[in-house]
């Protein structure tokens, strides 16, 4: 088995069903008997360019490790879900399971904005 880093961005009107196509897609790799290393919830960004017409979608990340019979459904799956407007699998030498860059950036803004908000709530 070999190690995955793969990220799909879900249409911004179908973020609500992200939370069970992460489930469908967790059995999947559970079933074949692959691992998920990691697996983040980035929520709804900014794109770099519009996609079908649209400027936000929902981003999710999953490392894993499975076969490629596993990889090959998982990819199959992708493309026949029309709320997935696209998805990147990319092999890594080994399993990754520290937050993301995406997931540091977030928690710190939250961390320097959590002391102002308590400021505005004293005052």
């Amino acid at each position: 088995m070999r190690h995955y880093e793969i990220v799909f961005i879900v249409h911004p009107d179908q973020s609500e069903q992200v939370p069970a196509m992460i489930e469908r897609y967790k059995t999947m790799i559970g079933n074949e008997g692959g691992k998920i290393h990691r697996l983040e919830d980035w929520g709804r960004r900014q794109l770099a360019y519009p996609i079908q017409k649209m400027h936000k979608a929902h981003y999710v990340l999953m490392n894993v490790e499975i076969g490629q019979g596993t990889l090959d459904e998982l990819e199959h799956a992708f493309k026949f879900n029309d709320a997935v407007l696209r998805h990147l699998t990319l092999k890594t030498a080994h399993a990754v399971t520290e937050a993301s860059s995406m997931m540091k950036e977030e928690k710190s803004r939250s961390l320097s904005t959590a002391p102002e908000a308590k400021e505005a709530a004293a005052a």
